[in-house]
């Protein structure tokens, strides 16, 4: 069975680390990386593969939903 191989993007560490608690209760998700930017995210996005990604709206200079406008062929998004 393949897993969800998941990307957390927050730029507030407890927001990442309390995602992080509910993925490894869950067999089926596996987390690829976490970035507190969206500027990580989209070297992580260019370099690993992402079923689902987990995506702060409120961070420094580029936002959440700002960013996801930018991606060609997002992962699909759930927005924190």
């Amino acid at each position: 069975m393949n897993r969800i191989k998941c990307l957390i993007v927050d730029d507030e560490a407890i927001a990442q680390r309390i995602i992080e608690k509910y993925l490894n209760d869950l067999s089926d998700y596996e987390i690829v990386d976490t970035c507190l930017s969206a500027l990580e995210a989209m070297k992580v996005l260019q370099e690993k593969e992402v079923d689902l990604m987990f995506l702060d709206i409120e961070m420094p200079k580029l936002k959440g939903l700002a960013f996801l406008k930018t991606l060609k062929n997002p992962p699909q998004v759930i927005i924190t």
